[in-house]
This record gives structure tokens, sequence and C-alpha cells, in this order.
């Protein structure tokens, strides 16, 4: 059963586990978030053609992780502007205090994925990680998303799967009844950690999400899974020449 998604309660629901945000996502996927992240820019970044200058974008950048780590990857590349979107302010602020801390350059926004504000092409590649799932329109995200990328650019989406099974039994028990309980403990909010697993139940299959990004104007769709499928790793290119 799908479930409803309205960006102002994604937006404040998002806003007010901001502080708790990074700590949870490290507990609750045991640490292995990290290497997810890496999958995913590798996936973005291996044999992609960079424009002059060079520009990524991160999309519900969150508190900047997916961003930072692309900064480290390419720790010497001046030319490279990147760009992390994301509709809760709390989230952007927390993101601004890492790159002071770190020292890293990255530029940080609050944008909604349904309407950018940048014109098109204006990206050699698009990351989303664990984002997708919250847009209330999913097809119309992915359209903005091919706008925004030049011909010749990349998107990959990072997002939760749902693994068969004994596994997948083991990993639904704990989605349903384990994350919520410490989610709420942890952050104090009553129902973020509830609403997580519900919509990642509720996401469509692979195949179906391959279908949409093709319908949307992606070209090249394949898909990764990860861990047993607790994860998906998604990649599209904007049709053209680079």
């Amino acid at each position: 059963m799908p479930v409803k998604i309205e960006r102002d309660d994604v937006r404040e629901m998002f806003s007010e586990i901001a502080p708790t945000y990074d700590l949870l996502n490290k507990l609750l996927s045991f640490g292995i978030d990290r290497f997810w992240r890496r999958v995913a820019i590798r996936s973005l970044l291996d044999g992609l053609t960079f424009g002059r200058p060079a520009r990524l974008l991160d999309l519900a950048t969150g508190t900047g992780d997916v961003a930072l780590a692309v900064r480290r990857r390419l720790p010497g590349s001046t030319n490279l502007r990147i760009v992390g979107a994301d509709l809760a302010l709390p989230m952007l602020v927390l993101g601004r205090g890492k790159t002071d801390r770190y020292g890293m350059s990255v530029d940080f926004l609050q944008a909604d994925v349904l309407s950018l504000p940048f014109c098109q092409s204006s990206f050699d590649g698009t990351v989303i990680a664990f984002g997708i799932r919250n847009l209330e329109d999913r097809l119309a995200g992915l359209r903005e998303m091919v706008r925004v990328l030049r011909p010749g650019g990349r998107l990959v989406i990072l997002e939760f799967g749902s693994p068969k099974g004994l596994f997948g039994w083991i990993y639904h028990f704990y989605f349903r009844w384990v994350l919520p309980v410490a989610g709420r403990l942890v952050s104090g909010h009553s129902t973020a950690y509830a609403y997580l697993p519900s919509t990642v139940l509720s996401f469509p299959s692979p195949a179906v999400m391959c279908g949409m990004l093709e319908e949307a104007g992606f070209a090249n769709v394949r898909n990764r899974p990860l861990t047993g499928g607790i994860v998906q790793i998604y990649v599209g290119e904007r049709p053209g020449a680079v």
C-alpha cells in the first residue's frame, strides 16, 4: 500500500530529528551506511566526464555526508563545485558546520527536488541517497533531475531495498519492530522512525524503479543490490552527446 507523502510534513520531520540524524544513521545501520555511500560515489564518479567548470549536485543531502565524501574523493579538484540541497534547513546548518570544521568547500542551499532552482544542463552528475522515497511525486522529481543534468550527465540513486528469504524476514522484523523503538528512544521523535519502515516497505521494486527512470527520460538505466539487497543503487544517464 503506497504511503501518502506530504513535502511539508517531510521537511518538518527531518528538521526535528536533525540533531540526532547522523548518530542514528550509524547506530541503526551498524556503520554499513558509510560503505553504501562509498559505492554510490564510485558509481557516480567512475568514468564520468566533467564539464568546465565541473559541477555535482547532492540532493536530499541531509547533513552533507555524501557531498563531503565526494569532496574527499576529489580533493585536488579546485574547479569542482559541489552543491548540497535539502528541504530541511536544520540539516543544512549542521552540514555547513561540518564544512567549516573540516575546511572543505560545499555549497548548501534549501531547495525542493520537485522544483530545483537551477538552469537546464547545470550539472555533470547528481546523487540522491535515501531521499527518493520521500518525494511527494517521484516521477516529477526524476524529471527535474534529468532537466538539470547536462547531456551525458549521470544520476545515481542510493535507496533501501527489500531482501528476500530468511535474510529478508530478519531485515523486515528489524525494520518493523526494532528500528522504530530504537529511533524513538534516541531521537525523542514519536513517529519519524515508524515513517521510515513504512516508506521502505512500500517502495517500488527494482524493475518498477528502473522503468520509472526510463519514463522520466534516463538512458542506460541499471541497478545493483548491496548487502543482500538491503539497499539498491540505481544509475541512469541523460541522453545526448557529452
